[in-house]
Order: C-alpha cells, then sequence, then structure tokens
C-alpha cells in the first residue's frame, strides 16, 4: 500500500497521523450514532414531529438506512481506488455528511428522506477510505496494525458518546431536529481538523489513488501485473468468508440501536432517584466500555505479537461472536424479567452492553485491519467496501429481526440471536486453521523492537 508509515516515529507509539484520523473519525461517528440514536424514537414518536410509525415501520426503514449505510462503500471505495485517492473521498465523505446532517434538521417528510440520501453517499465515500489510512501509516508485518485500528475504534466510540449525550439529549429533550442539526455541526469539525492537518501528518498516505501506486510499481519493474495471483485470489476469498460471519454478528450487535433501544424505552426501569434517564443515553454504555477497554485490548494484542503468540485473525473473530451470544443471555434475563414485574432492572441491559463491547473488540477492528492486511493492495479501499457489505446485510437483517418482534416477542427474538451467533463463533473456530493458511501469511507481524519496548509504545496518548 502507497504511502505506509507517515510520520517519523515508526518505532516508538504511532505515527501522529493515527490521531489525526482518530480525531476525525471521532467527530463524523458522533454525527453518525447521534442521528442513529435518535431515528427509531423519532419515527416511532407522536410528539415534537414524530413520525408516529409502527416499531415494524420503523425499525424496517432503521434497517433499510443503516443497512445503505454500509453499501455505498463498495463504490466510495473502489472510485477512490481507481480515480480520486482516499483523502480526497474522505473530504467528500465529510462534505455530503454534513449537508444531510443539517437537511434533516428541516421539519419536513421529504427533507428527512433527501437527508438520509445525503447522508447514505457521503458515508460511501467516507467509510472506506478512512479505515484504508489507518492501514497505510504501517509497512507490511507492522505488529502494531491491530492495535492501531483499537486505538481508532477509541475514537469512533468516543464520537458515539458524544452524539448521543449531545445530540440525543437535545433530540429527546429540546426536539427532534435540534439533534439531527447538532450531528451536523460534528461533522463540521471533524472536516475543519482533517483538511487543516492533513498534509503536515499524513505524508503520503490517501494522496494517489491505488491504482496509479500499482502502475507506477509496475513501471519499474517493466512489468504490468494484470489479473491476481492463485495466492491473492485465496486471500480475497477469505475476507468474503468472514464477511460472512460478521454478517452473523452484525446482526446481534445492531438491535443496540434498533429493538434494544425500543425495549430499553418501554420496559426498563431507567429511574435514578426520580429522574429518568433518557433512554438514548443508554446507547452510551457500549461506547463508554469501548473507550474504557480499547486500551486493553491494543496492549493484549501488542504484547501477544512481540512475543510470537497472538491468536489468528479467525480465533479473534470467533471470540467476539461467543462474547456477543453471552451478552444475549442478559437480554434473556431482562425480557423474563419485564414479562413477569413489567419492568426490568438497567444492570441485565448494562451488561449485555459489556459483554457485546468485549465482543466488538475481539472482531471489528480486528476485521479492519485484517483488510488492510490481506487484500491485495491495488484494491484495498474496494475491498474494504466489500467488507462493510456485511454491515449492510446485517442491519437490514437487524431491522427484520427486530421488527419481528410484535409477533414472536422480545424473549424469542433475543434467543434466536443467541443461539445463531453461537454457533456461529464455534464454527469460524473450527474452520480458523484453513483460514490462516489462505492468507499466505499477509497477516503474520514482525516484532521489530523488544517486547518491553513495543508494549510500552502501543497505546501510546491513545
Amino acid at each position: 500500500m502507497q504511502g505506509s508509515v507517515a510520520a517519523g516515529d515508526a518505532r516508538k507509539g504511532h505515527p501522529r497521523g493515527l490521531y489525526l484520523l482518530f480525531f476525525t473519525e471521532m467527530w463524523e461517528r458522533m454525527s453518525y450514532y447521534g442521528m442513529r440514536g435518535l431515528l427509531v424514537l423519532f419515527l416511532t414518536s407522536k410528539v415534537n414531529g414524530g413520525f408516529g410509525w409502527t416499531t415494524a415501520d420503523a425499525l424496517s426503514l432503521y434497517g433499510t438506512y443503516t443497512g445503505l449505510v454500509y453499501l455505498t462503500p463498495i463504490v466510495g471505495g473502489f472510485i477512490a481506488d481507481r480515480y480520486m485517492g482516499q483523502r480526497r473521498a474522505v473530504v467528500l465523505g465529510g462534505v455530503l455528511m454534513m449537508i444531510g446532517h443539517l437537511v434533516l434538521a428541516l421539519p419536513s417528510v421529504s427533507m428527512f428522506y433527501t437527508g438520509l440520501a445525503f447522508l447514505i453517499i457521503g458515508n460511501g465515500f467516507f467509510k472506506p477510505n478512512i479505515s484504508t489510512m489507518v492501514g497505510g501509516l504501517y509497512a507490511p508485518g507492522d505488529g502494531r496494525r491491530d492495535s492501531a485500528f483499537t486505538i481508532f475504534y477509541m475514537g469512533i466510540n468516543l464520537g458515539a458518546v458524544l452524539g448521543n449525550f449531545i445530540c440525543g439529549t437535545l433530540g429527546e429533550r429540546v426536539g427532534w431536529h435540534w439533534g439531527f442539526g447538532a450531528a451536523g455541526v460534528g461533522m463540521f469539525l471533524g472536516l475543519v481538523a482533517f483538511l487543516s492537518l492533513q498534509n503536515k501528518l499524513l505524508g503520503q498516505v490517501g494522496l494517489v489513488p491505488e491504482r496509479m501506486v500499482a502502475a507506477a510499481e509496475a513501471a519499474k519493474g517493466a512489468v504490468e501485473k494484470k489479473g491476481f495471483s492463485r495466492d491473492e485470489i485465496d486471500r480475497i476469498v477469505v475476507i468474503f468468508i468472514m464477511a460472512i460471519f460478521v454478517v452473523a454478528f452484525w446482526t446481534g450487535f445492531e438491535q443496540a440501536g434498533g429493538l434494544m433501544n425500543l425495549y430499553t424505552d418501554a420496559k426498563v426501569d431507567r429511574s435514578i432517584l426520580g429522574w429518568e434517564v433518557p433512554t438514548t443515553w443508554f446507547q452510551n454504555f457500549n461506547s463508554v466500555f469501548i473507550v474504557t477497554l480499547a486500551p486493553v485490548f491494543a496492549g493484549l494484542w501488542s504484547w501477544l505479537a512481540a512475543r510470537g503468540k497472538d491468536p489468528s485473525i479467525p480465533v479473534k473473530m470467533s471470540m467476539g461472536l461467543l462474547f456477543l451470544s453471552a451478552g444475549f443471555l442478559f437480554m434473556l434475563g431482562a425480557s423474563s424479567q419485564s414479562a413477569a414485574t413489567g419492568k426490568a432492572a438497567a444492570w441485565w441491559v448494562v451488561m449485555a452492553y459489556l459483554l457485546h463491547t468485549m465482543g466488538e473488540l475481539c472482531l471489528s477492528p480486528v476485521g479492519l485491519s485484517m483488510v488492510t492486511k490481506v487484500a491485495p493492495a491495488r484494491i484495498v479501499s474496494a475491498m474494504m467496501g466489500v467488507w462493510f457489505l456485511a454491515n449492510a446485510a446485517a442491519n437490514k437483517l437487524a431491522g427484520v429481526f427486530g421488527g419481528a418482534s410484535e409477533k414472536l416477542g422480545e424473549f424469542n427474538v433475543f434467543l434466536y440471536i443467541t443461539i445463531g451467533t453461537g454457533i456461529a463463533g464455534v464454527v469460524l473456530l473450527l474452520v480458523s486453521p484453513v483460514l490462516k493458511r489462505m492468507m499466505h501469511g499477509t497477516d503474520e507481524v514482525k516484532p521489530s523492537a523488544p517486547p518491553s519496548e513495543q508494549q510500552g509504545g502501543s497505546v501510546a496518548a491513545a
């Protein structure tokens, strides 16, 4: 990948460009999660300009929207690889999303759908390319890459905390459209930071389309590479296979913004000393746990990598599915209690979010890192888009499963997810040796410093 290792601090800590990408992604995710936390509540509300839809209709639109948000990155990644470069794509995507959030702030049904369209298209340019640039900061085999993506993931979830507090509180307590507008301000701040510091901190990373980089390298070697080698085909197949398991994970996980959100609103005791906690604040438990645990997981992966004991990528991701399955056991407890007494204790939901977070840290940042390692360099942004295709399918399925709760009941939906994700985790664990061989060593790390030094720098300034 072109432009790897942008800044000079290549062996201690992380390149400074990581923290610019961290900050930019933080504000973009503030806007996304702030809006997402409000969406189904706004659609089902009959006050303050809400649409008053049924749960099934609201969750169906939620699934369609979040699915399309993760579908368009295939196109955005392809365009960036061939024509624009990752940096220009990030800027274009950020501008489109900022416009989308501000349009949502206008109280009109037509403006609502127009705003969603801007968000869907903008995310297609932004999401795959900023993630790919994180990988571009590191040379092949650099053991800090998984750690870097875990740190980057902290930015995502700090943004989610800000979004749910700022946009969620404004939306629930002042007016829905105030919350949507605040999301646009967050995206604006991320754009300002990126445009101001990109040249100083990112060097050449993401500046030139990967197709042009590949052509230049081919010219140096006097041989133009056409098609893919057998090893490259194997690596592409691995990404598609892993994406299938990722669908299972996100189908369960994305109940957080849909069914679990509505369930918390209606059937969880949210009172503390006579004050009712806003529903959207419960979305923050996942983010707070991410921010708290991400340095632990980042340090763990770096510590194990420095000693040659890092679990393979498929093993880490199977752990993610198993943690998710265990988390839904607590939602079974909650739904049983609310069925018996009318309200469930909040700690059931909090514990579910804790285990879901542990699963997310084993799967999501590791998966992002895997794509930048395993995908052939000339199609890495496009393959990142394919990776997000799994999220697209999962988000739509999450809406379908959540909507089925009106007929099946929450307990049965949570039960099916518990069983399904548990089986998927076991199957992935069993096939992990085969998948690792098909990566042909591209997932291997090459520790270049003593373990004590690697460990000390693994989460520096996170």
